[in-house]
């Protein structure tokens, strides 16, 4: 065959992989202790290599290579910021919150993913029910819990959208 038909394919090849898993990391971002953006990063990191080794990287996709490590870390700084300011409204403590951690990844790894999402904040509330000795109380700390992940999921969610635009406009429109 031709080399041509050969170097079209590893291109189309390399590019259909890495949005899989650029779409991957955007959907384990529901997970609360699955480091999606990096995982994403990690893609585009590959990409970068490859596209690097080829000679085909421009100071556009060196650009937006730079903008989504960027963004990679923001985010996961955003993550832990939010999480952390709807705990502290509640003081609930680092023991509770490192139970609730537990639970999600120990039931994540023996059962499935979406058992964990819901056996963190049951880990939550569980602990917090332990250390308080009050049913109500340990329900608005589990609240506050929730709240700070659910924004921080939009908020992950949200900058892992920006990252698959920007490599599709270094992928798909500087190539």
């Amino acid at each position: 065959m031709d080399p041509a038909f050969w170097e079209l394919f590893g291109q189309v090849l390399l590019e259909v992989l890495t949005f899989v898993v650029l779409i991957f990391g955007l959907l384990g971002l529901l997970m609360p202790v699955f480091p999606g953006l990096t995982v994403m990063w990690i893609a585009t990191l590959i990409y970068a290599i490859v596209q690097a080794g080829l000679g085909n990287m421009t100071w556009v996709g060196w650009t937006l290579f730079v903008l989504i490590t960027l963004l990679m870390i923001g985010g996961n700084i955003v993550d832990n910021i939010i999480i952390a300011k709807h705990m502290r409204d509640k003081d609930v403590p680092w023991s509770s919150i490192l139970w609730s951690f537990a639970a999600g990844i120990l039931t994540s790894l023996f059962f499935t993913p979406i058992v964990g999402i819901f056996a963190s904040p049951v880990g939550l509330f569980l602990a917090e029910w332990r250390r308080l000795k009050d049913r109500p109380a340990a329900v608005a700390s589990t609240k506050a819990w929730l709240t700070g992940w659910g924004w921080s999921v939009a908020a992950r969610i949200g900058i892992g959208v920006v990252m698959i635009v920007f490599w599709g406009l270094w992928a798909w429109a500087s190539g």
